[in-house]
């Protein structure tokens, strides 16, 4: 099945630095630095970007995360469930912004 998304894509990560190599050096040296171990685990970090991964709909980041939160030891439990994590602030920052249309509904109608 074809997709706009190619899983070989994520292997040519690096060549988006082509056109212009040490701004591209310098993300690369940051997010090495964001997920090496820290006061969280690179297991904690690898789960934490599976949530956001699936927050953004990034299948690039799924398709790395997914991979790494195994390489670091994280169950199939716990990847669901920073899935659902990710679902609930999602749904949860979806359901809050309705305080917004109550607030514009309650101006019109008075």
């Amino acid at each position: 099945m074809e997709t706009y998304y190619n899983p070989a894509d994520l292997a040519k990560f690096a060549e988006v630095g082509e056109g212009n190599k040490e701004l591209m050096n310098k993300f690369f040296a940051w997010y090495g630095a964001v997920f090496a171990e820290g006061a969280l685990s690179e297991r904690e970090k690898a789960l934490i970007a599976l949530a956001v991964a699936h927050a953004v709909q990034c299948p690039y980041c799924i398709d790395a995360y997914s991979q790494e939160s195994l390489a670091k030891g994280a169950t199939l439990e716990q990847m669901t469930e920073a899935v659902h994590v990710a679902g609930a602030i999602k749904g949860g920052a979806a359901i809050v912004h309705g305080v917004q249309m109550r607030n514009v509904v309650k101006k019109i109608s008075m």
